[in-house]
């Protein structure tokens, strides 16, 4: 970051006042003062050790405050909140880690390392039981979700509150998109596996980022750039593979998830891009059978919400925070 004595933003305010200030250095000058002002909790970047892997993770906000646990999907890592943590942190305790086999997180061997959601969520489990983290809520995004859910079942004392953010859990939130990957389900033959190496492509990559945007000048490259960067790297297509074939359990424990719906009736905010090419409007909406209060909003856009509509979304979650009870 670069450091900006007090001179030179004092230089910058008698130019200001007395006009002698071109339109871009205005315009900087307004953008500087209000980074200082509103930035007051910067995103730490931590790594630390689970069951011997190495877990990366964001970290912002005051370390008393209350606590929400971002869980990303695929193919991204928690690079996807770098534009939400900002407007979390400023009230809110904000932890986001990369799922082993994601971002920086270390991404061992297929053969070394299993990777199913139950041991995703196990080791999510390890990582909140050393962050030692007692009552927190979720944030749950495609993949994030089945893990937080899992975590959530486990630990129902612990969650103060779930948001999805077009993170499934029911049938009926499962398009189409998904009939070749239930092809593999059924018959878990190597040619069907082989099929669904297109996956991690990049030109798969892109739909998902672009399917539903209206305007796709808002999605910023680095985004899809680094998810593809980490999916090229060699070995991650049988990561990626291993994990499509298992996603058939998360299906299997939907049930489970609406048991503990009702048991509980957790807070719950639904915060779901409407034109997701994989997880439909219904899925959405089928929450409501089991927590009926629930609130939903639904935003103009496709599978990564927070790359077109960050603020709008950050806005609803501060004001569902303030219906969370904490004790």
């Amino acid at each position: 970051m670069r450091i900006i004595s007090k001179q030179w933003i004092a230089g910058l305010s008698v130019a200001l006042f007395t006009g002698n200030m071109t339109m871009a250095q205005s315009n900087q000058t307004l953008h500087l003062n209000h980074h200082i002002m509103e930035n007051t909790h910067p995103t730490h970047y931590r790594n630390i050790k689970v069951n011997n892997l190495n877990l990366f993770y964001r970290e912002a906000g005051p370390a008393n405050a209350p606590a929400i646990l971002l869980l990303h999907g695929y193919p991204t890592s928690s690079h996807m909140f770098r534009n939400l943590i900002p407007i979390l942190s400023k009230k809110y305790h904000v932890i986001a880690p990369d799922l082993p086999g994601f971002g920086y997180s270390d991404a061992p061997d297929h053969h070394e390392f299993s990777y199913t959601f139950d041991n995703l969520a196990e080791t999510i489990q390890k990582f909140v039981d050393k962050l030692e983290m007692k009552r927190f809520a979720i944030y749950i995004f495609d993949y994030g979700a089945p893990v937080g859910l899992r975590l959530a079942m486990n630990n129902p004392e612990k969650i103060t509150g779930i948001i999805s953010q077009n993170g499934n859990a029911y049938e009926e939130g499962l398009s189409s998109e998904w009939n070749p990957i239930r092809k593999y389900w059924e018959e878990t033959t190597e040619a069907n596996r082989l099929a669904l190496q297109g996956f991690v492509s990049k030109e798969i990559t892109l739909f998902q980022y672009h399917h539903g945007v209206s305007d796709p000048s808002l999605i910023a490259p680095e985004a899809y750039t680094l998810d593809q960067k980490f999916l090229d790297r060699p070995g991650n297509i049988e990561i990626q593979l291993d994990l499509v074939k298992d996603y058939r359990s998360n299906v299997a424990l939907y049930p489970k998830f609406h048991e503990y719906f009702r048991k509980y009736q957790p807070k719950l905010l639904l915060v779901w891009g409407n034109k997701d090419p994989y997880f439909l409007p219904q899925g959405a909406e089928a929450y409501k059978k089991d927590i009926p209060d629930a609130r939903l909003k639904f935003y103009d856009t496709g599978h990564f919400a927070l790359e077109t509509n960050a603020e709008e979304i950050g806005a609803e979650i501060l004001q569902f925070m303030d219906t969370v009870s904490m004790k």
